[in-house]
């Protein structure tokens, strides 16, 4: 009996402090796209794209678009990292990834086609 309240309070007192660990969040301004830089010391640079963006599609569609303009001037940056409204964008080879925070699990926001266009995941037809 002693034994199951001293594991259960162990396991409370873990998930507490699980929960306030640190976590990495983007500005939350409305409208207004990031492109994302790591520094030397571990921090993160916010570059704000010019034009404003209406939603998270759009503001990947805007990186994405300058990821391409700059690999055609000769860049080797494949992966970009971003942020809208308080959430992290990551464009990977396999798609568009979407996260509140750089510790938490990424969610798909949109995938690749065949031609390298991007897509909502459910608009895709199944082969």
């Amino acid at each position: 009996m002693l034994r199951s309240l001293i594991l259960t309070a162990l396991a409370l007192s873990t998930l507490a402090l699980g929960g306030c660990a640190q976590r990495t969040r983007p500005p939350g301004d409305p409208l207004v796209c990031f492109q994302v830089q790591p520094q030397h010391d571990g921090s993160l640079k916010y570059n704000r794209l010019p034009s404003k963006q209406p939603d998270l599609e759009h503001c990947a569609g805007a990186l994405e678009a300058m990821r391409v303009k700059f690999l055609m001037m000769g860049g080797s940056q494949r992966d970009i990292v971003g942020a809208y409204q308080g959430n992290f964008i990551f464009l990977q080879r396999e798609g568009i990834f979407t996260a509140p925070s750089l510790e938490e699990h990424r969610y798909l926001a949109l995938v690749r086609t065949g031609d390298g266009r991007l897509a909502i995941p459910g608009a895709m037809p199944r082969q």
